[in-house]
């Protein structure tokens, strides 16, 4: 239920009765819930059916976004190639271009459905959704090679077309993109169960344009705009003191070369009402496929992207989870973005398909950025909770058979309680039940759990990655694109950075580790892989976390004794007693050391519970490594500033 708020004089939210807001409002959104469900039923492929892999927006005729339960696509660079007035009823329109989906469409696999809303003859909204689909072609199976240089290796580009046209599909698109996929029949069946939801959603809204009338719906939009822009306007920017703050976070790799930080820059200058993100002094476009050109139509894509981080400023954390984003928040915010040639506005071709570091590291950079201007207070500490793995072959009877999947990791803690674990950074998005992979692919699933010790020590730790065992019963090659594997979550306000992504094969016999991009790493039938997730960043000096809640996450079994001692300085008193009771003037004492013993340190990094943001242990190595290259290049030194407190 949308939360009563105060609105400014002259609003649209003031001019439009409150209970048809009210209900427009949460009917928009359950239109949108309910198109959701419609793909979930009815499509194929494990990533949209099972892993819910997919997002629907609702926009209204001048293409802003409308509802905020989470990110969409864009509907812009429809109307840019096909202008309203030559929309028909029945038009359904279809993409993938990554350069020209204004920066919406991050890599191919991800395959748009735009369905124009027509009442009385008129365009008044859109129904879009979006999906990552299982393949489109390109060199490695999946669409995602970690080598790729070009986008014309990483699959079939799909401009802006017209797939259906008054209600007749074009047999000769659709037959192109069917053909350009490794999985015809899961893709093909994926389209047309896009298209059919989306076109039950126009019929929804068509119907609340019937009920209420047009200019009491566009009334309403406005209405839900300005309530957005308003709300942050109110009581996020009061939180953020005026000034400028800098600060950088980085990719560690880009499948191509050898691993080093990729670096991400932004300035942020806050005054009373615009908040302007300057991403210049970003690093040079990747030769590999980290790239995301995110540097289109004003960075509205960005803009709606990043800042539902900033809701963790809200008084409360039940009011944060009351203030939706929706285009309105880009009336607040002002984008700066390098010139042409950088890893976030690089140049066609460049490769795309791992966009998701840098799209990913961009909500961690405003969130670390905003950290320093709120001195930790209330900022979370890192998630990057994304990255695919998978594995392609031949089954026991001889057929083709690819298997993708998405993985979830720890959140970060927060100042109010601990992350979440083993969390998919896609909203409603969730694990394949090993049941179902072992019935659909030539696996046994030997393990999955959480792994213990890998959320970031802190008053609040970080939430657990997990730990998956996957034995293969055929021979096989292994995908993979995931980050954060040399330097963890960052940790906030004196928590610590959590555990880093890891897969190895076999570890138990001649175990070796693979990088984070992968092509395709030839397995053998009996191979064990172990794939191991990042756990969150820790919020907060672990010497204060209470020893009771330390206690507990030892007896639950999510923390090691060892890191009971060592990080959070809590004795147990007993060892065979199984409650593990707290030795709590040993606890004083030992917590009472480990601070001594941090005065003493040489250095801030020797200081856990001093720094602002903590980087993990792998950070000197890949700085050092990084530093030597960038000599080696002439460039100049990386200039991250403002770690320590």
């Amino acid at each position: 239920m949308t939360t009563e708020t105060k609105t400014a004089p002259g609003s649209a939210d003031a001019r439009v009765d409150p209970i048809i807001l009210q209900i427009v409002e949460e009917s928009l959104n359950s239109i949108e819930r309910e198109v959701e469900a419609a793909i979930e039923r009815t499509s194929r492929s494990p990533m949209i059916r099972d892993q819910h892999d997919y997002r629907v927006g609702i926009h209204d005729r001048r293409c802003r976004k409308l509802t905020g339960r989470s990110y969409s696509a864009m509907v812009d660079p429809v109307v840019r190639d096909f202008p309203i007035e030559t929309m028909q009823p029945g038009d359904v329109f279809f993409f993938n271009d990554v350069y020209l989906s204004e920066g919406s469409i991050g890599h191919l696999p991800d395959l748009c459905t735009t369905v124009p809303v027509f009442h009385k003859g008129d365009v008044v909204a859109f129904v879009q959704a979006f999906g990552h689909h299982d393949d489109i072609g390109g060199a490695v199976p999946g669409s995602m090679p970690g080598s790729a240089r070009t986008c014309f290796e990483e699959g079939l580009m799909i401009p802006p077309i017209r797939l259906v046209e008054a209600g007749v599909r074009n047999q000769a698109a659709y037959r192109i993109i069917v053909r350009n996929t490794r999985l015809p029949d899961s893709v093909a069946a994926d389209i047309d169960s896009e298209i059919a939801a989306c076109q039950m959603g126009a019929e929804r809204i068509d119907a609340l344009f019937e009920r209420f009338g047009r200019d009491t719906m566009e009334q309403c939009f406005q209405a839900i705009l300005d309530r957005c822009r308003d709300n942050f306007l109110r009581e996020i920017f009061p939180k953020i003191k005026n000034g400028t703050y800098t600060w950088e976070d980085y990719v560690e790799h880009d499948g191509v070369s050898e691993p080093r930080l990729h670096a991400l820059r932004l300035t942020m200058t806050k005054n009373d009402d615009k908040i302007v993100l300057d991403f210049r002094g970003t690093d040079d476009q990747s030769p590999g496929p980290i790239n995301w050109p995110a540097d289109y139509a004003g960075g509205k894509f960005l803009i709606k992207w990043v800042t539902p981080v900033l809701r963790s400023l809200a008084d409360t954390p039940e009011r944060a989870a009351e203030l939706h984003v929706n285009e309105g928040i880009c009336d607040l915010f002002e984008v700066i973005f390098p010139d042409k040639g950088t890893l976030i506005s690089p140049q066609f071709p460049a490769a795309t398909n791992a966009r998701s570091f840098v799209l990913l590291r961009s909500m961690g950079l405003l969130a670390g950025v905003v950290a320093h201007a709120v001195s930790g207070a209330r900022m979370p500490a890192d998630q990057e909770t994304i990255r695919y793995w998978g594995l392609h072959g031949h089954d026991q009877e001889g057929h083709f058979f690819l298997w993708r999947e998405v993985l979830g990791g720890g959140s970060g803690g927060r100042y109010y309680a601990d992350g979440s674990d083993a969390i998919h950074i896609v909203p409603d998005s969730r694990n394949q039940p090993a049941e179902f992979a072992e019935t659909r692919f030539p696996v046994i699933i030997e393990k999955l759990g959480l792994r213990r010790d890998s959320g970031g020590v802190g008053e609040r730790r970080g939430g657990l990655g997990y730990e998956k065992d996957v034995r293969l019963l055929v021979d096989a090659n292994l995908i993979l694109t995931a980050d954060r594997v040399h330097l963890g979550c960052y940790g906030v306000n004196g928590g610590s950075a959590g555990q880093p992504y890891q897969t190895v094969i076999n570890p138990d016999s001649e175990a070796r580790s693979l990088p984070g991009l992968v092509d395709g790493e030839p397995l053998r039938a009996g191979d064990l892989v172990r794939i191991v997730t990042t756990g969150g960043g820790g919020w907060g000096d672990p010497l204060d976390r209470d020893s009771e809640l330390v206690r507990m996450d030892v007896v639950r079994g999510v923390v090691s004794r060892e890191s009971a001692l060592r990080d959070y300085g809590v004795v147990f008193a007993g060892a065979d007693d199984p409650s593990l009771p707290v030795d709590a003037r040993a606890t004083e004492a030992q917590r009472a050391g480990l601070k001594a013993a941090r005065r003493n340190a040489k250095t801030p990094d020797d200081r856990p519970g001093d720094q602002l943001i903590d980087r993990g242990p792998g950070y000197p190595d890949m700085l050092a490594r990084t530093e030597t290259w960038r000599r080696s290049q002439d460039r100049p030194a990386l200039r991250s500033t403002g770690d320590n407190k």
